[in-house]
């Protein structure tokens, strides 16, 4: 370990998150351990972006209907926040019915998560989608 640092990771249930830092025993570069719902260089966790693409995608919402539910509501993304994370995506690849699916997924599970709060954790499911998605820089 080499400490730790806060990080936005605006959603429904988090405003800043704690993550822990690493360092490399033989180069002596400092890393970091990012949860799997936190992209690195981003604002709005993963939990967020997803809610917001189902919103748009799955329930056919304007960009300015489909934010994000957040727990500082004064941190709402932009509606063309919201836009350029789906303007990142390929619609080719992935295919857009695998991006509905796991969105659909990903609501299903924040539904879950405001049922049982203290056991918020990301389904099996969520790491296969995000190797595909991360190149996408969501």
């Amino acid at each position: 370990g080499h400490g730790r640092r806060r990080k936005q990771a605006h959603d429904e249930y988090h405003d800043w998150i704690w993550i822990h830092r690493g360092r490399c025993t033989d180069c002596g570069t400092t890393f970091t351990f990012l949860p799997v719902f936190s992209l690195p260089y981003t604002h709005y966790s993963l939990l967020a972006r997803c809610q917001a693409l189902q919103r748009r995608f799955a329930e056919h919402c304007p960009w300015e209907k489909a934010l994000p539910k957040l727990k500082d509501p004064d941190r709402l993304p932009d509606p063309t926040t919201v836009q350029r994370w789906a303007s990142g995506l390929d619609f080719s690849q992935p295919a857009l019915s695998f991006l509905r699916q796991t969105v659909t997924r990903a609501a299903h599970w924040l539904d879950r998560g405001r049922q049982g709060l203290d056991e918020v954790v990301p389904p099996a499911w969520l790491t296969p989608a995000l190797e595909i998605l991360w190149p996408l820089r969501l």
